[in-house]
């Protein structure tokens, strides 16, 4: 028996490592491969010129005037200035398209780019796109020029080799290699999709190329996470998938056009759920339709969306990548959770960047002018009155309930309710005054709920809110 589980460890084992893939010997083969596709880019900022001896001397100082006139006599008075700043990029066609970081070229007058051969052309900006940080050159060459292709995100796995290209604090078209950490991660944006790496990115890399053991880029290096401005290990490059779509867009229209549900949504939590009879936290809730095509479809604030265009939603992030990724004017399927039970609506998407910052907030009818308060759930409320109107600068068709007070002990007060905070919907009905809100309350309570949804609205911005309903 004891031989025989030493046996059967020892197939494992070896079963185990036959799945693994080795570690490759050399890097050498695919760098010279890829190396006369990788550039450098230099860029030239005119920048304007000191009004005075800032930074020598304290505003006001007696020797202030002596600076000025010594920077003056030496030629560095008020004449602009010339900038310069380095980072990486990548040929994708042998026409002469490159793709680097918007962040690289944002505000430069001049675009060089430097080749892998030695020789220097000047680039063109096509477009940017400040969302995903992506910008797309073009330079005009007597030859074709040498490209890469891009790889496909999706199948790149957390532990594979990968290896980055670039200009690291100026050295010039300098390699190094890692492993993918981990993979859709989000910084900062509503598009982003970002392969963490363990691959040297430093200053100057941004742009560059991030290479799949095949040749093929899979991401473009724009961020790294570091106490001190040097790499620790912990890099982030703009997943494939997501740069070709941008790049495609800016080559036929020199911008981007990303589809535009119109909605309002804020992530489904484990008590939004259960306060709405979810069977599980997913889904993105409507928390406001403006106009647009949302609401011309028959979208509503409460809804959950479940699925759009066939794709099960996850969460905000998922749905509003999703939706950017779509043709805009393109009619899909979106299937909501509307009082227990699903509707599929179709939508037809407008463009965002047309309506983005001209969303108003929805607006709902008159209130009726009642004084007076309610305490309960540790709040205490009361109806929309022209006194609160005026003070919370509310418009002049807001109605619903004011919160005045929240106990600081209490569970409202942990989930962020503050006074001056404006209660529009109970149990998701809307609420005109306080016999509403307490209707909400006993019909929650009798259907067994645990907790009430709230919508609630701060300085015209809304959000759902569930409050427990166990005193």
């Amino acid at each position: 028996m004891w031989m025989a589980g030493i046996s059967l460890m020892f197939v494992f084992a070896a079963a185990l490592a036959s799945t693994a893939r080795a570690a490759p010997e050399s890097f050498a083969e695919l760098a010279e491969t890829i190396s006369p596709s990788v550039v450098n880019i230099t860029t030239s900022t005119t920048v304007a010129g000191r009004t005075g001896p800032q930074g020598i001397v304290p505003e006001g100082s007696p020797f202030e005037d002596f600076f000025r006139e010594f920077q003056d006599r030496n030629g560095q008075g008020n004449r602009p200035r010339r900038s310069s700043a380095l980072g990486s990029g990548f040929v994708i066609s042998e026409d002469g398209f490159i793709v680097t970081n918007n962040h690289v070229i944002e505000g430069a007058d001049e675009i060089l780019i430097e080749f892998f051969e030695g020789f220097e052309l000047p680039a063109e900006l096509i477009g940017t796109d400040p969302n995903t940080d992506i910008a797309l050159l073009k330079v005009e060459a007597d030859r074709p020029l040498k490209f890469v292709n891009f790889g496909d995100s999706d199948t790149a796995r957390v532990g594979d080799w990968v290896m980055a290209m670039g200009n690291p604090l100026g050295q010039g078209f300098s390699v190094s290699a890692g492993i993918v950490s981990q993979r859709g991660r989000a910084l900062s944006g509503a598009y982003d999709d970002y392969i963490q790496t363990d691959a040297a990115i430093n200053r100057g890399n941004s742009g560059g190329p991030l290479f799949n053991m095949d040749g093929e880029v899979i991401g473009v290096n724009t961020a790294i996470l570091s106490p001190n401005g040097g790499s620790i290990g912990i890099g982030f490059s703009m997943a494939s998938n997501v740069v070709t779509r941008v790049i495609d867009q800016l080559q036929e229209f020199g911008e981007t056009r990303r589809g535009w549900l119109g909605v309002r949504i804020q992530d489904v939590t484990d008590e939004i759920a259960e306060a709405i009879g979810l069977e599980e936290a997913a889904g993105a809730l409507v928390t406001d339709v403006p106009p647009g095509p949302g609401r011309e479809a028959g979208i509503e604030a409460g809804d959950v969306i479940m699925t759009f265009d066939g794709v099960d939603v996850a969460d905000t992030r998922g749905l509003v990548r999703q939706v950017g990724e779509t043709n805009v004017g393109k009619t899909v399927r979106v299937v909501v959770m509307r009082d227990g039970q699903t509707q599929t609506i179709a939508v037809t998407l407008g463009r965002r960047e047309t309506a983005e910052a001209a969303v108003p907030a929805a607006q709902p009818g008159d209130a009726p002018d009642v004084p007076e308060e309610l305490e309960t759930l540790g709040m205490t409320l009361m109806p929309v009155t022209d006194e609160l109107r005026e003070q919370l600068e509310l418009s002049a068709g807001a109605e619903g309930l004011v919160v005045t007070d929240v106990e600081e002990t209490s569970a409202a007060f942990e989930k962020g309710l503050r006074a001056g905070d404006l209660i529009t919907e109970a149990g998701q009905e809307k609420v005109a005054g306080i016999e509403d809100f307490t209707a909400q309350v006993d019909a929650a309570k009798e259907a067994g709920r645990k907790s009430l949804l709230l919508l609630v609205r701060r300085a015209g911005d809304p959000r759902f809110v569930a409050l427990s309903l166990e005193e």
